[in-house]
């Protein structure tokens, strides 16, 4: 156990670094310029030369990529991520300001559209070629192929400007103070940016457990339990589900950086102050701070994810629990000793205390030489 918890961290540190190159990199080869980007081009336009390079050396704007990395490293091994640019405040505390509404909206949307998505594909698999299976496979092909930001825009001009049952964006209501601001208030706001990610997310996860729950219908197992005078539902349910745990926790874990990705979009089509819109507003802006900050967290945040469905398997299957060898099931499992009062085998393939069998008798026939097999 102590070399697996080694090894993961092992794992999180290079993860961690390798985001932060790659961000700071990216970053530097982008063509955005810093000062234009979070000053304006008129007010640059109206600044002295000598303005221009003491606002360009306090945010580091010339400074090489790899200076201001190891800068920026230094700080936050001491706990300090940089202040942004864009929000003029320091990183963590846009950070922590804008986490929790995205926490809660893909929380949400992760257990909608895990719960959903499961319940349809074993519904399709137990409804295999009628009219449920092919409606349930039809509204999966089409929402997988559909872009995120697109289902957004869809149901905001349907639900919310052609209907008016939700708000048109925004976290919270417009005018109104955040003391006052109740709990139906921000789930309302929620809602329809929740049903976004999850609609879309529940494809993936019924299409995959649909194939699944069909390869389970039609093992050994269920037919013993159907001969037996089994329903194909009530084999499935008694039966089938237990097989279906391991492939719908990959599943629903995966799920967590699908989901990470499209909140994105989505927060930016409704305009909800999440990590998302930080990220986006951070990338246009040239906010190299904020940025590495949010894809540190979500790095995190996805390995944390991908941790926890590890454990969670050792809970479903004993096979799968870490073992000193540092791996989880496979080679690192280590099958149980044998009991003492089981004989053991030795060398000649005969239990001891048991004689070799040849036609009844206790007489075992010497090996044949080289001419007998030959013969």
């Amino acid at each position: 156990m102590i070399k697996y918890v080694a090894s993961q961290f092992g794992r999180f540190v290079l993860l961690m670094v390798a985001v932060a190159v790659v961000t700071f990199a990216l970053v530097s080869l982008s063509p955005v310029d810093p000062l234009q980007a979070n000053v304006g081009q008129a007010a640059l336009l109206s600044m002295s030369e000598e303005k221009r390079a003491a606002l360009a050396a306090y945010w580091g704007a010339d400074t090489p990529m790899h200076e201001r990395f190891l800068a920026w490293l230094a700080g936050l091994i001491q706990g300090d991520m940089g202040t942004s640019l864009r929000y003029n405040a320091p990183v963590t505390d846009v950070i922590a300001a804008r986490a929790g509404n995205s926490l809660a909206l893909m929380g949400v949307a992760w257990v909608v559209s895990g719960v959903l998505g499961f319940g349809l594909g074993v519904a399709a698999a137990l409804a295999e070629g009628r009219l449920l299976d092919r409606v349930v496979r039809g509204y999966c092909f089409v929402l997988a192929a559909s872009p995120t930001f697109w289902v957004g825009l869809l149901l905001l001009m349907v639900f919310s400007v052609g209907l008016g049952w939700f708000p048109m964006g925004f976290s919270v209501p417009v005018g109104v103070a955040a003391a006052d601001v109740t709990f139906a208030d921000a789930l309302h706001h929620m809602a329809l940016p929740a049903i976004t990610l999850s609609v879309v997310g529940v494809a993936n996860v019924a299409l995959h457990t649909r194939a699944k729950a069909a390869d389970v219908l039609a093992s050994d197992y269920v037919r013993f339990a159907r001969a037996r005078g089994a329903s194909r539902t009530g084999a499935m349910l008694r039966h089938g589900l237990r097989n279906l745990a391991l492939p719908a926790i990959t599943l629903q874990f995966a799920q967590i950086a699908e989901i990470f990705g499209g909140s994105v979009l989505v927060e930016e089509v409704f305009s909800y102050p999440g990590l998302g819109q930080a990220a986006v507003t951070a990338g246009l802006g040239g906010d190299v701070a904020l940025l590495a900050g949010i894809a540190l967290v979500s790095a995190a945040f996805v390995f944390a994810g991908n941790l926890a469905a590890n454990l969670i398997y050792g809970l479903v299957d004993p096979r799968m629990r870490p073992t000193q060898s540092g791996h989880a099931g496979g080679s690192g499992f280590s099958p149980p000793a044998p009991d003492a009062a089981t004989p053991s085998a030795p060398t000649g393939g005969t239990p001891s205390g048991q004689p070799a069998s040849t036609g009844g008798a206790g007489f075992s026939p010497p090996a044949p030489d080289d001419e007998g097999r030959r013969l």
